[in-house]
């Protein structure tokens, strides 16, 4: 707290680099856009920084909008990539303090705190802003229907405008928040309905939706289930990194949902690309990385969260039963996952120099 946006990188790659044993980026969070802290941006750049993360669901976001605005300008400028969490604050916090006062504070009612167009508001002026910045954005775990159509639109017009969803939206709907369990599936933005879940597949397939990524957050179960947390309070995320691209096959691949191109493109091509990684990872070339997976198509697996890597030690999709998974992980040459058991030691990843952000 207190540290500029280069000294918190370089904080945290060293904790990072400890344990460690893939290579990895940092996204620094843009939470104050002073003057001091806008003028870091082009130095990020140039050390192999090109990405900031800004969130236009936290409190302040609406009175330091114009520096938010400067900052995408600055970026842009610099070839750095502005991922942007898209919800709006304003309609939240009234949304939440009225269901608070009427008693209705329980998690059942998480979504309707976080309503669907509360994120299509925010994709729409997250867009004007990018348009009107001159910048690349990249919409963070994107969940509905209505906020896809508004980043189409701005595909259509040739805006330098991409888009991240996640598993939970791909497999699960809003009618979670009605069991007893409705904490576990808390996540921001929230669950949305049906009719969501179809148009992600289908922009998935289309190339609307340029990746599909965890957002992972190893809470307990306990974390999760703590009978105190409100929706003013709730733990958003789960853990869903293992189960990922599994998932993605089995229910994607596998359904014809989307092609195996799309697969690979979506989890690890346009990512390589967007974040200024490509050709170093992201292929298979002579010169890359040497960052290689080998999948089994035909491998077939019971989803167990006590068999998991994560230290959460449990999982959305207990007993799920799930063809496709990776065989052997390789990384620049290495072997560091092999038949379901992690073979490399940490302290091997690096932080990684990226390039400026490559539009698709």
């Amino acid at each position: 707290e207190g540290d500029g946006l280069g000294a918190t990188i370089e904080r945290v790659a060293a904790e990072a680099e400890q344990d460690s044993i893939v290579d990895f980026v940092l996204h620094p969070v843009l939470i104050d856009p002073t003057p001091e802290a806008i003028a870091e941006i082009p130095r990020l750049a140039e050390h192999g920084h090109t990405s900031i993360k800004i969130f236009m669901s936290i409190g302040e976001f609406d009175s330091r909008s114009g520096g938010f605005l400067e900052a995408m300008s600055v970026a842009g400028q610099n070839g750095v990539l502005t991922l942007i969490h898209c919800e709006d604050t304003c309609v939240i916090s009234l949304l939440t303090r009225r269901l608070v006062a009427e008693g209705r504070g329980d998690l059942s009612n998480y979504g309707v705190s976080r309503p669907l167009y509360s994120e299509t508001v925010a994709v729409a002026r997250a867009i004007a802003f990018a348009e009107a910045a001159g910048a690349p954005i990249y919409i963070v775990h994107l969940g509905s229907a209505d906020a896809l159509a508004e980043a189409h639109r701005a595909h259509a017009r040739g805006l330098p405008v991409f888009v991240e969803t996640r598993p939970i939206y791909l497999h699960f709907t809003d009618e979670k928040f009605s069991g007893p369990d409705a904490a576990l599936y808390v996540g921001n933005p929230p669950l949305r309905g049906q009719r969501d879940q179809d148009a992600l597949w289908s922009g998935l397939a289309c190339a609307d939706v340029h990746t599909c990524c965890t957002d992972h957050a190893a809470w307990t179960l306990e974390q999760k289930l703590d009978p105190t947390l409100t929706i003013e309070t709730a733990r958003p995320g789960m853990s869903d990194l293992e189960t990922l691209m599994p998932l993605l096959w089995s229910r994607g691949v596998e359904t014809g949902r989307i092609s195996v191109e799309r697969f690979v493109e979506v989890t690890s091509t346009n990512a390589a690309k967007l974040f200024g990684l490509f050709p170093s990872k992201g292929t298979i070339a002579v010169g890359s990385d040497a960052d290689l997976l080998v999948w089994d198509p035909e491998l077939s697996r019971v989803v167990s969260g006590a068999d998991g890597l994560s230290q959460s030690g449990y999982t959305l999709y207990e007993g799920w039963e799930v063809s496709g998974w990776p065989a052997y992980t390789i990384s620049r040459g290495e072997v560091v996952y092999a038949d379901g058991q992690v073979t490399a030691a940490a302290g091997r990843g690096r932080l990684v120099h990226r390039e400026r952000t490559r539009p698709l």
